[in-house]
């Protein structure tokens, strides 16, 4: 029997039922992506999705045009149920949603279980929504067979994550996704201050100007920041809002930003 990482957070997240998400995102994705930018890598936020969806959404428009040519995700997100030290694999063999289940490319994960740092931690994954939020997008927007490699990162060094990238970089084929959101329980205009300065570091690929305050999933996102400048790519600001935009009040809002790399 396949070991499978069930759903932990459908139904809170984001819908239980199958054609009623499917229905959310389809209306997420109605927008129109900017033309002939190829991303190899995206940076979307991870909370629920009536709050980061139409956030996350601006970055996943833009991947149709290129699903038949993508074959692998290499997914990270930051722990928030777990402590550990290192980055986290999984040993099941598929992730599945409400939308069925994504195969998880193994070949791809024993390059990097070899590693310092990087060990299957099952625990890091079962509760942890950081990823599991973004499968659904990745189902509707790029073909079913393709392949994930899901790493949960946790007391680590954005350099280590960094190298792992490097190991798993490979061309078109491979696509990256960081999964952060922004400054959380700030009001509003402070937040947008925060977050204007974030993104600004981003798009300067500048990781020492992003800590955990700026961004929850500061470790993945600074490790890709390295390896952009390694590999000499460019960021853009696809979208910059929080939940005192979208659903929620303005008292106290989390931060949200949508990020391409090319």
């Amino acid at each position: 029997m396949a070991q499978v990482r069930e759903p932990a957070v459908a139904g809170m997240f984001y819908p239980d039922d199958p054609v009623l998400l499917q229905q959310q995102l389809e209306g997420f994705l109605s927008r129109e992506p900017p033309a002939n930018y190829r991303p190899k890598a995206l940076v979307v936020p991870h909370a629920g999705y009536i709050y980061s969806g139409p956030v996350a959404a601006s970055a996943y428009a833009m991947l149709p045009p290129y699903r038949d040519s993508i074959r692998r995700v290499v997914l990270l997100g930051p722990a928030h149920r777990v402590p550990f030290a290192g980055i986290a694999a999984s040993s099941a063999q598929y992730f599945a949603t409400p939308l069925g289940m994504m195969r998880v490319d193994q070949d791809a994960m024993d390059r990097i279980l070899t590693r310092p740092g990087v060990r299957v931690l099952d625990e890091a994954h079962r509760d942890e929504h950081s990823l599991e939020v973004q499968l659904p997008f990745l189902q509707t927007v790029l073909n079913e067979d393709v392949g994930l490699v899901p790493l949960v990162v946790g007391d680590a060094h954005p350099q280590d994550v960094a190298d792992i990238l490097e190991i798993l970089w490979d061309g078109e084929e491979t696509l990256i996704v960081i999964s952060s959101d922004l400054s959380h329980y700030h009001d509003y205009r402070t937040a947008q201050h925060l977050d204007q300065a974030t993104s600004m570091a981003i798009e300067q690929l500048n990781p020492e100007a992003i800590d955990y305050p700026q961004a929850c999933g500061r470790t993945p996102l600074n490790g890709l920041l390295y390896a952009a400048r390694r590999h000499h790519l460019r960021a853009r600001t696809l979208d910059l809002r929080n939940s005192g935009d979208t659903a929620g009040s303005r008292d106290r809002v989390v931060g949200y930003g949508a990020y391409a790399f090319a």
